[in-house]
């Protein structure tokens, strides 16, 4: 699903990711980590075309994303689901209105949104405040409508940015939990964390960076 070959990326003379090799399966979670600076983000923005090698190659399934054209992009997209830290929902939207987005902006039939929406929004267990907004919800709540709206389009790849940096422990455990469930379901997840204690409770391979190097691959 993912295979990145011999990527670099320089930033001038800063090198982001030095010589980065790795592969993972279609179904596969691994757990991205490294200190601050050390690349992470920068590896999961060339997973959605956010950032190009400045040499190597990135495949996400059978998209080689050095050659993706502009109008293949909005297709690529459709297959990858993004989790952040802040899940940077709109504070006047609804919780149904946030998840259903992405539907929208990707141009789903309006027949399906409101299936796909009631879909994600069971899965994350929040289907009773699907009226609510934002305001009105815990910070484990806004983060469930954010892993919600990254999964409504039902998509191959889930990438996740410190998804549990806000949350307490406890929470952490359900979030987990949730990426678990995506995962024996066949998606391949890929969750960037700075969180060790996260990590070591978890039997998933590991991938560490150090200064954009890849020392730990699992």
């Amino acid at each position: 699903m993912i295979s990145f070959e011999n990527v670099t990326k320089r930033y001038g003379t800063r090198i982001a990711l030095d010589e980065v090799s790795f592969a993972l399966d279609a179904g596969e979670m691994a757990f991205l980590v490294g200190h601050s600076g050390a690349g992470k983000s920068t590896l999961l923005r060339h997973l959605v075309c956010l950032e190009a090698p400045s040499e190597g190659r990135v495949m996400v399934g059978n998209f080689d994303l050095r050659r993706l054209s502009a109008s293949q992009l909005p297709m690529f997209r459709r297959k990858v689901g993004v989790v952040f830290q802040d899940p940077q929902l709109l504070p006047d939207r609804t919780v149904y209105e946030n998840v259903a987005l992405p539907l929208k902006a990707a141009g789903f039939d309006r027949k399906v949104i409101p299936g796909r929406v009631n879909a994600a929004l069971e899965q994350v267990e929040l289907s009773h405040v699907v009226d609510a907004l934002p305001g009105e919800l815990s910070s484990g709540q806004r983060q469930r409508v954010g892993i919600a709206r990254a999964v409504v389009h039902k998509p191959a790849l889930l990438l996740a940015d410190e998804p549990t940096g806000n949350l307490d422990p406890e929470l952490s455990k359900k979030i987990m939990k949730l990426f678990t469930q995506f995962r024996n379901h066949g998606v391949t997840v890929l969750i960037a964390t700075h969180e060790q204690a996260l990590v070591e409770a978890q039997p998933f391979r590991v991938l560490r960076l150090d200064q954009g190097r890849l020392v730990e691959s699992g």
